[in-house]
């Protein structure tokens, strides 16, 4: 969605049910962390949107690696479909 801000936000988005607040929040700093090396580098070509990330209840049990793989794919999808766009 287009930003009525002058900047990239990311907005993070993680499931409650059977995960305690330690797990919730450590894989909130992990996405956090793949969105600050991986994503804002890739938009910062592209006008500014907002961007929500919605981790799904499987994502608890991913890999870091594999969550790095999920968020270089997106911000190449991204960058695409936004280069499209303009």
């Amino acid at each position: 969605m287009a930003s009525p801000l002058a900047h990239l936000r990311i907005g993070i988005i993680v499931p409650k049910h059977k995960h305690s607040a330690v797990e919730r929040n450590r894989l909130k700093r992990r996405l956090r962390e793949l969105a600050r090396t991986e994503l804002v580098p890739a938009m910062r070509r592209q006008p500014v949107y907002d961007v929500a990330i919605r981790a799904r209840a499987d994502t608890y049990r991913v890999p870091f690696d594999a969550l790095r793989d999920d968020i270089r794919t997106l911000s190449i999808r991204l960058s695409t479909e936004l280069s499209a766009r303009a």
